[in-house]
Order: structure tokens, then C-alpha cells, then sequence
């Protein structure tokens, strides 16, 4: 017997559910179909367990270097069988929460895989769903007034490049590895590449980061990415940029060996294991779009500001819409699609006023226009920026390299960007996010007493700088 809901969404993941839980505080009678756990990428593939694998990166690293706090150890060593035992543990806590607050909204989940249907005896537009469930019962079809796609993505490989779970690695594989490889070659230098050149050179892998662009992290400040490569070079990563891939001269053996053309020359590359990693994909296959007027471009689905497909009752959120590719971007996406089904008129979102962050060491964390592309944009723009290595605390914790940098419009004062890198910077970015809904000026900043010592005053100083006033720079 078929089942009828208000709203039915495709994918658990943090959009997804996320979204259910929205529509469910707005009375709305909602399901979840899922083919495999509630959280999706974020919580068993992507955001949590390779951040789990990081601080444990991070505490190795930190303890090898416990002489310097005058903290004297015995040889520091790795059990890396405990290491991932302990991101499981951590991703299965959060699992069961999800669980509970899908029992606690009433939302009731399908586990197995959804595919839209079109014009049937259920319904004279498309959007019925079928579940193939995973426990190989009968397919359970639902017959929902709006359906949210919000299936996600999975990691884009190369041709000639394709994961074998062996020597050739994505995140997804590289996230189960049962023992840690002596080298890696990562293909590469963006955010997830970095994050794992970071995290295994803190492990002791010999790590080797080869980059299509001119410069790592490319879609960052370009003084943030040369901080980063000069930290990353201090630790030991070596970094290849303006560097194109040759697939076909692979060879596999004890060893993967590859070579790229750097700047004109050949160059060849053996490591233990190589590890891809050069952005994602979205899951739009086997899902039933062909029996709809929905709209791909470029592999994603297409949709208006309230999230809206070609199919006016048909939304889709998160990672299938391509965009910025974020946990925390795919949940307000959700909410926005699900208040606009509802009918509360929701605010658009404007994605300059989202921040990202990269969890590496050190870490990197930016909000609005980079400098350059604030120039783009016909701008006149005026730079404060400040150095950790004159913020006591930063001092304190032993992690002093890095800066804050603020990017103003010279003629209104208002702030268009800020970009940090160094400790802890993915905690304090919210006040640079804050700033830019606000329309904050340098002043307004520079004027909000931060405590001492802390981190943030490196914020206050920088929005000092941007006028010449910073007190310690």
C-alpha cells in the first residue's frame, strides 16, 4: 500500500536530514530515504572521521615535539589500529544521535534506494517515489506533494586513475586504511588534498602533492596559499604545481610510479600508494531524473534560489547542485528549500557571507571576496593584516606561524573579505561570517574589545591594520 507524505527526501546525509527535520518542526509529514546510513558523506566519509584522523595527527605531532613545552617523553610512536578505532567509535556516537533525532521529529526513514517515477496512477506528475529496499522486500512506494533531492557526491576520480582499494586510493578508501603507507603521492592541492598531505606527513608519510594549478589551494587567497605552501615545504611535504598528470604512464607494482608534465618537462613520481584526489562528483544517477524535466549542467541538477528544479514540487540541495560543496552550506540549503515549501518566504542565500574551512595544520579558514577577486569586482580595496607570531597565545600553545588578513572597500569601509591561517582559525572565523552579514566595517572590529590573551585578538589587530592603527604590528 502506497504511503503519502507532505515531503519525502532523497539522501540522509547532513542536508538531507537536516531538511526533515526542519519540515518536521513545521508540521510537515515527512520521510527519508536512505541506501545507506543517516549522515551520509559528511558523518561516515568525509567531515568527521577525516578530522578524527587529523587530531590524532595533530596530537603525534604535537607530542613528538613535548621537549619544547619541557614536557619530556619516552619515544612517542603510532598505534594506528587504535587511531581508527577511535574515529569509529566517534562517528558511531554521532550516528546514533542522528538516529534519535530522526525518532524524535517522527520522520520516518527508508533504508534503501529511491527513484522518482513519472506520470502514474499515484500521481499525475512526476515524483512518486520507489524504494528498492536494502532488506530485499517488496519496493514501497510513497507519494509525496514535494520531494527534496539531496543524494550528495562521491569523489571524482581520473581516467586511468580509478580507485583499486590497493595502491590506487580516493578519501573514500583512504579513510579505511588499515596501516599507514611509508609514501603517498596526492593528486591534488585542494582542500581535501591538503588536509591529507597535512595529516599523513604528521604521521610520517613521505608525502608528495602533485597540483594542476599554478598554486595549492587555489580557490583561496593567493597569500594564504603561499603561507600554506611554505608550511607545508617546512614539514616536509614536497609540492608540485603547474603539474599535469600522465595516467597512461602508470605502472603498479610493490609501488605505483606516475609521471607529470611540470612546467614542459616529464617528471616521474613512485610512491607506496597514490591518492586522488581532485574534487567530487554528484550522485544523479539511477535515481529517475530521466522520468522528469529536471535540468543537469555540468553533472548537477539545476535549481532556482528557494532550490526549486524544472519541477516546481522537485527541490535539490547540497553537493547534486554543485556549488560550494559544504556540509553546513548543504543544511541551510535544506531549511531554505523546506521553509519555501512550507510557504515562510525564506531569505535567499547569499554565499559570500558562507566560510569555509580546511582542517589541515595549520588551518585555513576564509569568508567573502579574496583580495584579487574584490579587484574583479571594480572595487578599491585596502588590506590589514596581522601575524600570529605577535599574539601571546599563539605563542603559548607553540603555533605561531600564520596571519589574518582583511580585505575592505577603500570608498564604504565595509568588509568584503578575511582570510586566516594558523591555529585554530576554523574556530574563529564566525566573527569575520558575522561581520560580513552585518556589513561591519574595520573600525566596528578593531573597536570590540578581545580578550587577552587569546587567538582572536589577531582579528582586532588586523582590522586595526587595515588603517595603520594596529597596536602590536
Amino acid at each position: 500500500m502506497a504511503q503519502e507524505y507532505d515531503l519525502v527526501i532523497l539522501g540522509g546525509g547532513t542536508g538531507g536530514y537536516v531538511a526533515a527535520i526542519r519540515a518536521s518542526q513545521l508540521g510537515l509529514k515527512t520521510a527519508i530515504v536512505e541506501k545507506g546510513k543517516l549522515g551520509g558523506t559528511c558523518l561516515h566519509k568525509g567531515c568527521i572521521p577525516s578530522k578524527a584522523l587529523l587530531r590524532s595527527a595533530e596530537v603525534f605531532a604535537t607530542a613528538k615535539r613535548g621537549e619544547e613545552f619541557g614536557v619530556m617523553t619516552s619515544e612517542v610512536t603510532i598505534n594506528f589500529a587504535k587511531v581508527q578505532d577511535r574515529k569509529d567509535k566517534i562517528v558511531d556516537t554521532l550516528h546514533k544521535g542522528v538516529q534519535q533525532l530522526m525518532k524524535k521529529g517522527k520522520i520516518d526513514v527508508y533504508e534503501g534506494l529511491g527513484r522518482i517515477l513519472g506520470p502514474s496512477i499515484f500521481s499525475p506528475m512526476p515524483g512518486t517515489i520507489s524504494v528498492e529496499m536494502n532488506n530485499g522486500s517488496e519496493n514501497e512506494m510513497l507519494i509525496p506533494k514535494n520531494v527534496i533531492v539531496a543524494t550528495g557526491s562521491r569523489p571524482r576520480t581520473l581516467p586511468g586513475l580509478e580507485a583499486d582499494g590497493n595502491l590506487l586510493l580516493t578519501s573514500d578508501e583512504a579513510l579505511v586504511m588499515e596501516s599507514l603507507p611509508e609514501s603517498i603521492i596526492i593528486v591534488g592541492g585542494g582542500v581535501i588534498g591538503i588536509e591529507w598531505a597535512s595529516m599523513l606527513s604528521d604521521f610520517g608519510t613521505e608525502v608528495t602533492v602533485i597540483e594542476y594549478a599554478d598554486r595549492i589551494i587555489p580557490t583561496e587567497d593567493k597569500e594564504i596559499s603561499k603561507e600554506m605552501q611554505r608550511l607545508m615545504k617546512k614539514k616536509g611535504v614536497r609540492i608540485v604545481t603547474s603539474a599535469k598528470v600522465l595516467p597512461e604512464t602508470m605502472q603498479q607494482g610493490e609501488n605505483v610510479t606516475i609521471s607529470a608534465e611540470v612546467k614542459g618537462e616529464q617528471k616521474e613520481f613512485t610512491a607506496a600508494k597514490l591518492l586522488v584526489s581532485v574534487g567530487r562528483q554528484s550522485n544523479v544517477e539511477g535515481i529517475g531524473l530521466e522520468n522528469t524535466d529536471i535540468q543537469l549542467e555540468n553533472g548537477f541538477i539545476s535549481v532556482n534560489e528557494h532550490f526549486q528544479t524544472k519541477e516546481s514540487h522537485i527541490y535539490a540541495i547540497g553537493d547534486v547542485i554543485g556549488g560550494l560543496q559544504l556540509a553546513h552550506v548543504a543544511s541551510h540549503e535544506g531549511i531554505i528549500a523546506v521553509e519555501h515549501i512550507a510557504g515562510e518566504n525564506p531569505v535567499p542565500i547569499d554565499y559570500s557571507l558562507i566560510s569555509k574551512c580546511i582542517y589541515s595544520t595549520p588551518e585555513v579558514a576564509s569568508v567573502g571576496y579574496t583580495e584579487d577577486e574584490a579587484k574583479e569586482k571594480g572595487r578599491t580595496v585596502k588590506v590589514g593584516k596581522f601575524s600570529f607570531r605577535a599574539i601571546g597565545k599563539a605563542l603559548v600553545f607553540g603555533e605561531a606561524d600564520g596571519f589574518v588578513k582583511i580585505v575592505a572597500d577603500q570608498e564604504t569601509n565595509d568588509i568584503l573579505g578575511v582570510h586566516m591561517i594558523g591555529p585554530h582559525v576554523t574556530d574563529m572565523i564566525s566573527e569575520a561570517g558575522l561581520a560580513r552579514v552585518l556589513d561591519a566595517t574595520p573600525w566596528e572590529i578593531g573597536h570590540t574589545i578581545h580578550p587577552h590573551p587569546t587567538l582572536s585578538e589577531a582579528i582586532g589587530e588586523a582590522a586595526l591594520a587595515v588603517d595603520g592603527k594596529a597596536i602590536h604590528g
